[in-house]
């Protein structure tokens, strides 16, 4: 059994709650790049020039890439053989206090959804831990905009409903995002589960390198068309028109009950904020 002290935990969740909200992912920049070389509509390619110069600037200056700095999704992977020294929910919180505050990165979160209340230090975080084997705690930050988040949607889709249903319901809600995800956006689905599974397997699809294909060729072929047509919608970066207005589409897929075919949508912005470590 290794141990892991809980304040190493806060250190790691507080150094990656700082670096993911300045500094682009290296997969996507590279997506961002493919997507301005094959975009032929000059006022798309300002936009995305402008988006390039924007994480540069972040990059360089420690500044937010986005003003929307998000809520905190916080996932581990904790191995069996790792034990916390420790309050483990109290540890993460900590590190977000600790990072959002010191950074001076906007703190967003409502301590109720009714009345309002900020929290004044972007706390608490929300958590989704995942037991696997090995000796290893995997800590991935996903700072996640309310703009690409209000976009989500899920449905419990009949099985008769097949493939295609899947399809129009992924597309379309896309479609009725328009521009408010500030496209390009990262698409991620969730197939299967059940009604939560579907929403959690979305999220998560997000984490994957940003156009990583599915390993499962079915679903990497799924994933490629769902591109294109999503990309013939015509939305263009910022909703300005243009070809570039999905940089990725990824599915994760779960058993699910022979009664059901639950999807979920989860849409991320063009910034696809998300960085790991591993203690």
């Amino acid at each position: 059994m290794r141990e892991i002290r809980a304040e190493a935990v806060t250190q790691a969740v507080a150094r990656l709650c700082m670096s993911a909200n300045r500094n682009l992912p290296q997969d996507v920049r590279a997506c961002i790049a493919r997507s301005r070389a094959q975009e032929p509509w000059p006022g798309a390619q300002g936009i995305l020039d402008r988006m390039v110069e924007n994480y540069q600037i972040a990059e360089a200056d420690q500044l937010p890439i986005c003003q929307d700095t998000g809520v905190a999704c916080v996932f581990l992977d904790v191995g069996q053989e790792v034990h916390i020294d420790g309050d483990l929910q109290q540890a993460v919180n900590q590190g977000v206090h600790q990072g959002y505050l010191e950074a001076g990165l906007r703190c967003s979160v409502v301590a109720d959804p009714l009345r309002r209340v900020n929290t004044k230090d972007n706390t608490p975080a929300v958590t989704y831990i995942r037991l696997v084997p090995g000796d290893k705690l995997r800590i991935t930050v996903a700072p996640k905009g309310a703009g690409s988040e209000n976009m989500s949607r899920i449905a419990m889709l009949r099985p008769s409903d097949g493939e295609q249903g899947v399809k129009d319901f992924v597309v379309k809600t896309v479609e009725e995002a328009g521009p408010n995800p500030c496209p390009p956006v990262v698409v991620g689905v969730g197939l299967g589960g059940c009604f939560d599974r579907a929403a959690e397997l979305a999220k998560r699809a997000l984490l994957r390198h940003t156009g990583e294909p599915n390993p499962d060729r079915f679903y990497a072929q799924l994933e490629q068309e769902l591109l294109d047509r999503i990309n013939a919608l015509g939305i263009g970066p910022q909703g300005l028109g243009g070809r570039t207005t999905a940089l990725a589409v990824h599915i994760e897929a779960a058993p699910c009950h022979m009664a059901s075919l639950p999807v979920a949508v989860n849409i991320n912005c063009h910034v696809a904020r998300h960085e790991s470590e591993v203690l």
